[in-house]
């Protein structure tokens, strides 16, 4: 017998992939079946593309799933998730398109898998639109490992558009039972640092990103922050900053592109990372986009409450805390504070039962 479907709105808010991303991590995880129609309606391209098919087979995979409309720019498909399954997967995009993506997806569900997993996946690390490794390495994991969840992710060759060809591994020991996280303050900032990859590209254009970091942020900066890499199939650049502080580490990127100065890319960066740190918030625009589907999944399981502090949210943000609520059965509750949010969700004892996990 086929179960109630949840229907999802594919064409809600910013009508992108994220809302089928959201939506496979939270059918998995809390076992509830799904439909979603008009998938990437407000794309140039709508439907499924391959780093979404991606995303759905693995996810099918994880959960032995029942899937129908995977099939290349589909607008439409169910998902009807079965026990979730600790191990070993490789999953491969087969373009440049976005391996952090992918992850994504299937991440918060291993987050409550009966036991560790390690997940290698194929593709881009560095794709426009998305968050580098960088990020996932150094902004969402360790907030996620606060939790109780011990997260590892390590970068095994850089894949930039358009040959792809990155790997990157993720080895996920779940914690029992996830505790909560109250991300409201960040503390004083420790150490600020610049990183600048270059691959297959000249030298000088991180030189002029480093003379554009030194303008606008005042950090010594010189060579030693380039990393030149030999192993990418694709030319290649990546400015990241770094701020740790005493509660969070954010991370900020801007990708190079061709025809795009490098102090427009440098400029992109510290653009970011100068809003942060004027305002007072822990978290920053996407870091909130990515944590809210791992804290509901916490407190569907009885972590209690979780909750952040962050900039105003992004379009994305939005429509993924829209997505959230559908499932979850009620919305998370989004309060301004100044020109700065809190979101937050807690215990919810009238969810459905979730189906365990094997």
């Amino acid at each position: 017998m086929t179960p109630d479907l949840l229907h999802i709105d594919g064409s809600q808010g910013e009508g992108g992939g994220q809302i089928l991303r959201s939506a496979l991590a939270l059918s998995m995880a809390l076992g509830r079946p799904f439909r979603i129609t008009g998938i990437r309606a407000n794309r140039p391209k709508p439907g499924l593309m391959r780093q979404h098919l991606t995303a759905v087979h693995a996810a099918a995979e994880i959960c032995s799933a029942r899937v129908q409309g995977a099939a290349p720019a589909s607008r439409e498909l169910s998902f009807i998730p079965g026990p979730i399954r600790a191990g070993d997967y490789h999953f491969a995009v087969g373009t440049a398109g976005s391996t952090t993506l992918v992850l994504q997806a299937i991440l918060p569900a291993l987050l409550v898998a009966p036991g560790p997993s390690s997940v290698v996946v194929e593709g881009g690390t560095h794709a426009r639109w998305a968050p580098p490794f960088e990020f996932l390495e150094g902004a969402l994991l360790p907030v996620l490992n606060r939790m109780g969840h011990c997260v590892q992710a390590r970068l095994e060759r850089h894949g930039f558009y358009p040959a792809g060809g990155g790997r990157i591994r993720v080895d996920i020991a779940p914690a029992q039972a996830p505790t909560p996280l109250r991300l409201e303050s960040r503390g004083q900032v420790r150490s600020r640092t610049a990183a600048i990859l270059l691959s297959k590209l000249p030298f000088d254009i991180a030189e002029r990103e480093l003379s554009a970091i030194r303008d606008a942020l005042g950090w010594e900066v010189g060579p030693t922050n380039v990393q030149t890499l030999h192993n990418a199939p694709s030319p290649g650049n990546c400015v990241t900053l770094r701020l740790e502080c005493e509660h969070v580490t954010e991370v900020f990127c801007a990708l190079g592109e061709l025809g795009k100065p490098a102090s427009a890319v440098a400029d992109e960066a510290t653009d970011a990372a100068r809003e942060y740190l004027a305002a007072e918030a822990p978290v920053g625009r996407h870091l909130a986009d990515q944590l809210m589907v791992p804290l509901a999944i916490a407190a569907a399981r009885g972590a209690g409450e979780c909750s952040f502090l962050s900039l105003p949210f992004t379009a994305h943000s939005h429509t993924n805390s829209g997505v959230v609520a559908a499932f979850m059965g009620r919305e998370p509750s989004t309060r301004r504070l100044g020109r700065l949010v809190r979101w937050s969700v807690n215990d919810y004892a009238s969810l459905p039962p979730t189906r365990p996990t094997e």
